[in-house]
């Protein structure tokens, strides 16, 4: 079994770790090796945004969204102060 060691922990870390670690019936080590393992078993996600984004709108065509007319000239923007 590997040692890990955690040096420059801040006192209210350390301090949120020993309650955690109480409430749970655990000792400090004990709750760390359980917060490491449900951070590490947990399964990476598959796809970005991007992926995601791209995959909900595969099935569309092009010509399925209605584009808003373009016959108003390009302007620029006005800002009130």
């Amino acid at each position: 079994m590997a040692t890990l060691t955690v040096r420059g922990l801040d006192e209210e870390t350390r301090s949120r770790l020993r309650v955690r670690a109480a409430r749970n019936g655990r000792s400090m080590e004990a709750e760390v090796r359980a917060i490491l393992r449900d951070a590490l078993s947990a399964p990476a996600e598959a796809y970005g945004l991007g992926s995601r984004m791209h995959a909900r709108f595969a099935g569309i065509e092009p010509g399925d969204l209605p584009l808003p007319s373009r016959d108003d000239a390009p302007r620029a923007a006005v800002f009130d102060e």
